[in-house]
Formats: C-alpha cells, structure tokens, sequence
C-alpha cells in the first residue's frame, strides 16, 4: 500500500542522506553553527542592553559553549552517523511556513541538514513534551517559538535505510509480499522492548489443558528484533522532566516493573554529560546488585554515547575497595556463612552501632584502628544486645545475638592469627564485611581512596535496584561523592527479593541514611507488559501493593495462562512441544524459564536440552546472553530483564508458599515478561496463584 506518511519519510531520508554525502566528515559534525550563536551572544552581553536578561543569556552562552567542547574533545565518535542519522521527525508550523527537524545522536545544521542532539533540551522538549496537532509556546535559544506540531514520527532507519514509521496515522513496515510496498497496523503504545512478529498467543492449546487468568486480545505486532530498541525516542513527558533534571542533589525514582527506572537513570547521566563531558568519565558511578544487570547496563552505555562511566557490582567493587584500603587483611572471602550472620550484618542497627562506638572512642586515623573499631563491635555482646533492642525492637533475640557474636570471637582469632603469620592460620572474611570495613574506614580515617592515593569523589552516582542494598552499603557510597555531586537512586520496594539486606519503606531508609526529606519521584505507567500482566503482577503482592495501587499498562495483551501437569516429564514435553513450535514461528523471539531453584533448573534443563531445543541456554551465573533463545534460570536472577516470552515453572504451595517473599520472587519473575506469561505448577498450586485462578 501507499501512504503519504511513507512517501513523506522517504523523500526526507533521501534529502538528509544527500546533503550529508555531500559533507566532508568533518561537517557532519559542523561547529560553524555553534561558534556563530557564541560570537552573537557574546556581542549581546558585551553591549550592555538593561532590556536584555543578561543572566539568562549567560546561561545560554555556557551552554553552547560546553556543546562546542563535547564536539571538539568527541573528534570522529561526535559525527553524524549517516547510515542510521536520526531516529524521530519534527515537522513545526511556525510564521505561516513549515520546517523539517529530526533528532538524533549529534548536532548538524548545515546547508538544509536540521538534527539536534536529543540531549540539547531547548528543542527537543517540543518531541517528548508534545503531541502531533499540539500547539507549543516554549522559549528555544532566547526567544518566545510558538507553533503548532503537524508532524511527529519515530523512524528506524538502518543502513540508510528506512525500516520503520511508527506515527499517528499508523505502524508501517515494510511489505514482505509486495517489493517496495509498506503494511499499516494498528498503532501500538510505545514499548521499551518486545518480541518478533504477531504474538496473539504463542502455541495452539489443547482443549481443557489451560485456564485464563485474564482476556484474549486483538492481534499485536511487535519488534522484529533483539538489539538494544531506540528507546530514546519513546521517552515520555514524564520521563524526560526526570531525565533533564540537572540540579546537583538526589533524584529518587519510583516506579512499578517496566516503568522505565533504570532507561530514565541511564538517560540521565547521558543528558548530563551532553553539559558537561567530564561526567562522562569514571567519576561516575553506575551501580548495580546483580551481574546480569551489570552486562546489560555495560551494553546499553555505549549506545547513549558514554564509554567512560564506570559500571559495577557492589559486591565486587566493595571487595575490590576492600582489598585495596586494608591490604593486610586476608583478600580470601568465606562462602559458608549463615544466613543469621548475614542478616545481622546487613541490618540496620549494625551500622548505628559501628557509628556510635567510633564516634565515642576517639583514636588515631589509621586503617589499623579501624580494623579494630570493626572487630570490637562484632564481639560486644551487651553493646550489640542494647543497639538492637533500640533501633529495631524484637528484632533479633538475646540468643541470636550470642550466637552472632560467638561466630566472630571464632573467625576473627582465625583472621588474627593469620595476620601474625602463624603456619597454618587460615583467615576469611564474610562479604559482608567488605562494607563494614569500608565504612569504618569512612568514620574513622575519612574519604575512601582512589589507586593514585586522591580521595574518592564522585561527580554523578547512580543506583538501580536501591531497595536490595543494605543502608550500610548506600551510605558507603554516598561517602565517596563530591560536593555538589548529583545523586539518582531508582528502585521498587515491591520487587525486594534480596532477603538478607535492603529494606521494605522509602521512609524508614531515608531516615536510616541520613537523607530524610527527600522527595521520590514516581512513574505510573508501566510500559513493558501488558495489562493482562500488570494487573496479575499486582494481585501476587496482595497487601505488599503499594498504596497508589498497580500501574497503568496501556497495552492489551493474551491472557496469563496456568498449566498443571502430572509429573515434571509431561511438563517438559509439553514445553518442548510449544518451544519448537515457537522457534519455528518466530525464531529471534526471547523465551526465559524461571525456576524457584538452581536444582529446578537443572531439571528443565536437562529435558529440554534432550528435546533439542534450538538455543537453548542455562544461566547459571547471571550470564544472560541478551539474544534470541531459550534461557533457564532462577527467579533471582533476572532482575531488571525482560523477555519476550516468560515461563514461571513449579510454581507451587511447597516451593511458594503465601509469604512476603514467596509475593515478591513471583511478581518479580511475572513482570519480566513483555506480552506473554504462562505458569505451570506438578501438584498443588501455590495459593498465590490459586486464587486468582479459580476467581
């Protein structure tokens, strides 16, 4: 089919794609522009004009000079990519004539070429902050541009080629039956990410063999492929008011599975280093707990234009601080520690008590007096004993507390005796006591060091996933910020599945962290699964829902499905069955099995494996391959993913029962899945899932 929509991006692509042929490299990345508006706006305060607001054009004048900077330090990595030179189309109605602008990753306004960097917020809040047919009255570069949107398009080009037009008028694709002709969908909410082809149910059902768990929808079209989406584009208003939000300080992000945390988190850094490049550098800090999240963040970097932040896992950046600020303690870490231990470690009142004891026993600034102040507090039975009943009352029992103590008296000999360089002394340390040195380190000697001995001060930090970190481990890093650094923390309270740390109230940990009065920031519309999911994910919480209630999901999607089987064997035969049937339909499609254990996935990895399923993989340490296939493992482990196609096996009373964090590993796994989510259980169902399905 035709369409004008079509014809009008055609024709658009070709000109921008000319006229950028006919640069030199070095002019798709044009500076003339920019070094025009300094000279201007130079002259304007340089004259001395009372009616002109000379702050605000000073602001401007900063502003196009960082813009320059970031062109000049950039080299080559800043120039327009001309085989994929924008992903959105502007077209203003503006004193009675129109005008064309794309947005992409650079600037180039040169001999007919309009793209501006999305980052460069003047302009571009005309495409997050209006609609096609809006009128805007916004002030861009010093003056008043009022106008009317009469075009507003998101485009996949790739190879200078246009792949995609997703706009009011419609979702148009290329024809796959009819060469040079284009298809037009439905138009579908914008998604963060999605499957290949139609997915209105994924395999035929036998009759009598499921039971709906929501409603059947229309058809839906989605993404044709597994690459890192242009998600830039699809940022909403409220989104982007997040992520231009440059003030130094904390910005607190809540939001529902989906809602867009960690893209606005990201995001934020890359806009805050479009102003200043040196955030772009590793004094900045993105800091994750899993290392499946880690790779991912580390992937999607890059495409935001940043390829010097630091990425982490707290586990292995604190031991790596650890081993780096306290090189005479033992750098082996013990893998056996119970589970009280840990829990006591990671709890908040342990952190008071090291706070309180270094604070009321003065003592020299060394790293030696701090291992002390750290392995005092772990064997002060009644101090201990009187922290915790006052921070947290009834919490841990005397006895708990004796056996806590009773364990370091134990392991710190050990770890003394080593230090002393007794033969056969074996010390080891508890990961948890990576974060406890640390901060006793912070309390003790002060700011935590870099590798060329200068203090550890960081100009942005960001923290996903805030509610699985202890306080303990928080205030550790806000410890390692400059002045006036900025600060965003996103997280979930409801997606808590980190048992021995983190916490259960945005209000207890700001008073616990010490920055109380913080406002949070909250997204409401969760865009990645369906309403189907969205609304099954918010009945697994129960009363750990939060108050606001579920999020709005604007997309309709198949019904959430539950099977019950005999035994594992028909259940792997069944999944093989459907899985075959799927690769074959749409074979760059992402299908994740979770499973409530590692021997659980074993199992069903076993079986599956001898089914011969194509691309099958068993995840075992948190590598995601992030492609097409099938992957197996642990509802812990997928934290912040998503995939295609989820299965929550074994989702049964033995192995779920109805507790706060049977709750929370269910909705987690539930809202990793973009359109489709099937659960199957062997024998009883868990009663989480029980009710809704007989309601």
């Amino acid at each position: 089919m035709s369409h004008s929509v079509i014809a009008e991006e055609l024709d658009l692509l070709a000109k921008v794609s000319g006229l950028l042929a006919e640069l030199p490299e070095a002019k798709t990345a044009s500076e003339a522009p920019i070094v025009r508006e300094l000279e201007r706006l130079r002259e304007v305060i340089l004259s001395g004009d009372e009616a002109k607001d000379i702050s605000a054009l000073s602001e401007q004048y900063h502003h196009q000079a960082a813009v320059l900077a970031q062109l000049r330090n950039a080299g080559g990595a800043a120039q327009v990519d001309r085989k994929n030179p924008y992903f959105a189309h502007l077209r203003l109605h503006e004193d009675d004539r129109e005008r064309d602008l794309c947005l992409g990753r650079t600037t180039c306004i040169e001999r007919g070429v309009r793209i501006v960097d999305w980052r460069d917020a003047p302009i571009s809040k005309i495409f997050y902050s209006y609609r096609q047919g809006d009128q805007y009255d916004e002030e861009i570069a010093g003056r008043e541009r009022i106008g009317l949107v009469t075009a507003r398009r998101t485009v996949r080009i790739e190879n200078g080629v246009l792949q995609r037009v997703q706009a009011p008028e419609g979702d148009f694709l290329p024809d796959a039956d009819d060469l040079g002709g284009w298809q037009c969908t439905k138009v579908e909410v914008p998604k963060l990410g999605g499957g290949e082809g139609i997915a209105l149910r994924a395999f035929a059902l036998g009759e009598g063999v499921s039971r709906r768990l929501g409603t059947l929808d229309d058809e839906r079209s989605m993404r044709v492929d597994k690459r890192l989406p242009e998600i830039t584009g699809l940022i909403d208003p409220d989104q982007f008011e997040l992520i231009t939000h440059g003030a130094p300080g904390f910005l607190v992000i809540r939001g529902a599975a989906g809602s867009g945390k960690t893209t606005v988190a990201l995001h934020r850094v890359a806009y805050l280093a479009f102003s200043d490049p040196r955030i772009d550098s590793p004094e900045t800090m993105v800091v994750v707990f899993s290392r499946a999240l880690q790779n991912f963040v580390s992937h999607v970097l890059p495409s935001l234009g940043l390829g010097h932040v630091q990425v982490v896992g707290f586990p292995e950046w604190a031991l790596e601080q650890r081993r780096w600020h306290f090189r005479q303690l033992p750098a082996a870490q013990r893998e056996d520690t119970p589970a009280l231990i840990q829990r006591i470690k990671l709890h908040p009142f342990l952190g008071v008590a090291l706070t309180e004891y270094i604070e009321k026993h003065p003592a020299e600034a060394r790293a030696v007096q701090a291992i002390d102040d750290w392995a005092t507090v772990l064997r002060e039975s009644e101090f201990l004993e009187e922290v915790a009943e006052r921070v947290a009352p009834g919490v841990f029992s005397a006895a708990e507390i004796a056996k806590f103590v009773g364990w370091h008296r134990e392991r710190l000999d050990e770890v003394f005796a080593a230090l002393q360089g007794e033969p056969d002394a074996v010390g080891e340390l508890d990961p948890e006591d990576d974060a406890l040195l640390l901060r006793a380190w912070q309390l003790r000697v002060g700011p935590l060091r870099g590798r060329n001995k200068k203090t550890l001060a960081l100009r942005h930090l960001v923290v996903d996933e805030v509610q699985d970190f202890a306080p303990i481990e928080i205030q550790l890093l806000l410890g390692s910020i400059a002045e006036n650094a900025s600060i965003t923390l996103a997280g979930d309270t409801q997606q808590h599945v980190m048992t021995q740390s983190g916490f259960t109230s945005w209000s207890d940990f700001f008073r616990l962290v010490g920055i109380s009065g913080t406002e949070i920031e909250t997204l409401r519309v969760a865009y990645r699964s369906s309403r189907q999911i969205v609304d099954f994910s918010a009945s697994l919480l129960g009363d750990l829902l939060e108050d606001d209630g579920p999020p709005d999901a604007p997309r309709e999607g198949p019904p959430v499905e539950l099977f019950r089987f005999a035994d594992r064997g028909a259940c792997v035969g069944f999944l093989a069955d459907a899985l075959h049937e799927l690769a074959r339909s749409e074979p760059l499609a992402s299908v994740a099995i979770l499973t409530p254990s590692r021997a659980i996935s074993s199992m069903y990895f076993e079986g599956l494996e001898r089914s011969d399923i194509p691309r099958l993989r068993w995840v075992q340490d948190h590598d995601f391959s992030f492609s097409a296939g099938v992957e197996v493992a642990e509802v812990e482990q997928v934290k912040g993913l998503e995939f295609d196609y989820v299965i929550l096996v074994d989702v049964e009373a033995g192995l779920y029962p109805d507790s706060p964090e049977s709750r929370r590993r269910l909705h987690v796994g539930a809202t990793r899945a973009i359109h489709q989510l099937w659960l199957t259980s062997l024998t009883r169902p868990s009663p989480l899932v029980e009710g809704v399905w007989q309601g």
